[in-house]
């Protein structure tokens, strides 16, 4: 109650900004949010190169720049190429080992192809003979061959696999890189058995009979015979 008998109500001091530690530390995150926006429009105009995560994922290719060893000239004609695949089964173990020691066996799926061809650079002299009135012509060929298996790794696999504790341990002191040859060589030498059972070589001389027939019926040839010599 004031002195004049009228009721007034206390008056409310004006907010006061903070002091010491606080009024420091809201002043430093200010300052570093505007730093923020200035840098994030200058980087929207341009003025600034982007920023670059300090810690991303860099590769360093040091392979070295491929050698020429040799260059020869081809003379084959690849008339067939067969694909297979097969499961090679393969089993590693010990007598009177248990199998949860030392055992290894591995199931791998082996895709590969192998070629049929004719090699033209062993063609004879006299191989050609033409008839008198040039409307004939008889070609003698070296039959057919098929050529190494070509192992397809993007399509190969190890469908499973299972080894012993010391196969293990062995593999984490030493180690094996070349621990999955064999399996590669045992599908090489089935698909190259599968190759040669298949009919490939029959296929290879009935494709490259048909080209020269029409190759040399094209030049005036009425009637063409190609025979193949024994391997």
């Amino acid at each position: 109650m004031s002195p004049d008998g009228s009721s007034q109500e206390p008056a409310h001091e004006p907010a006061r900004p903070p002091s010491g530690p606080a009024r420091g530390l809201l002043l430093a995150l200010g300052a570093a949010a505007l730093a923020v926006v200035v840098l994030l429009g200058a980087q929207a105009t341009g003025v600034f190169p982007q920023f670059r995560n300090p810690f991303a994922k860099e590769q360093t290719d040091r392979t070295q720049p491929p050698l020429l060893k040799s260059i020869q000239d081809l003379s084959r004609y690849v008339a067939a190429e067969g694909n297979f695949q097969v499961v090679v089964d393969l089993q590693n173990d010990r007598n009177n080992i248990p199998e949860f020691l030392l055992n290894q066996r591995t199931l791998f799926v082996g895709a590969g192809s192998v070629e049929a061809y004719v090699d033209f650079g062993r063609i004879s002299e006299g191989a050609v003979v033409e008839s008198a009135d040039r409307k004939s012509v008889e070609v003698k060929l070296p039959a057919p061959q098929l050529g190494q298996v070509n192992l397809d790794m993007e399509k190969s696999y190890v469908f499973a696999e299972q080894r012993g504790l010391l196969n293990r341990i062995t593999d984490l002191v030493k180690g094996d890189p070349n621990r999955q040859q064999q399996v590669y060589r045992m599908a090489e030498e089935r698909i190259s058995a599968a190759a040669r059972d298949s009919g490939l070589g029959a296929r290879a001389e009935e494709n490259t009979r048909k080209m020269l027939e029409g190759l040399l019926r094209s030049l005036g040839y009425e009637k063409v015979t190609v025979t193949y010599t024994a391997p």
